[in-house]
């Protein structure tokens, strides 16, 4: 597949992005922090609070990310803009209009699913990336689009069912497209978007499964 940049571009883009809006960085990865205390500890505002997190980071990726910087050497970052304010949209529906994103501790394999995720999403990813030599600047930090994706999923694991099926579908398919920097480019840690795409299409089969704890729905009811 022929690109319409370079490597080189590739990785001055996050480099551009990186320097310009510093610490931007801790301020997005202190909000997936605050989502995680609220599945460990979920309060009667959760749902809404975890929704409106996830809407401002696919918003983010929408705007200052694919609009403003990638925008400038792949005209397709327009689409891939709108298909992120999509995924938006649907947090904003699912989670903050109907209130149908219900999230918790649920323990088991989704649990180990979650938190695997999430850690690879937060830790691993940029040790990887700085392990496969492209240390900060020159790495996508969390807020931008393939550790972003990794962690959404791996919060949506959290999802108590009966759940709807929309909230997965854009980070599904941007693990599909974002696979492709890991063969294309040398991004070798997006190779997680494989694991996170699978274990996102598992979830979106069983959204419909709803034999759940009591203890669970009680607890995030409180």
């Amino acid at each position: 597949m022929q690109l319409p940049f370079t490597v080189d571009e590739f990785f001055g883009v996050f480099r551009a992005y990186n320097e310009a809006l510093w610490p931007i960085q801790a301020v997005l990865i202190g909000l997936a922090l605050a989502a995680i205390a609220l599945v460990l500890k979920p309060r009667r505002w959760t749902s809404v609070g975890i929704s409106s997190i996830l809407v401002f980071l696919w918003a983010w990726l929408a705007v200052v990310y694919h609009i403003v910087f990638f925008a400038r050497i792949n005209p397709l970052a327009y689409v891939f803009s709108a298909v992120s304010l999509v995924g938006t949209l649907i947090f904003v529906w699912q989670g903050m209009v109907r209130h149908r994103l219900r999230f918790a501790w649920v323990g088991g394999s989704r649990a180990l699913v979650g938190v695997g995720l999430i850690v690879f999403a937060l830790v691993l990813y940029p040790l990887w990336s700085w392990c496969g030599g492209h240390a900060y600047p020159h790495m996508p930090t969390f807020g931008l689009p393939c550790p972003t994706t990794i962690f959404t999923i791996g919060l949506l694991a959290f999802l108590v069912p009966p759940y709807p099926r929309s909230p997965f579908i854009v980070p599904v398919l941007w693990c599909l497209v974002g696979t492709q920097a890991a063969f294309l480019l040398g991004v070798h840690q997006d190779l997680g978007l494989v694991v996170a795409g699978t274990a996102g299409i598992v979830l979106l089969t069983r959204s419909k499964t709803s034999s759940v704890s009591a203890r669970v729905v009680s607890r995030n009811s409180l």
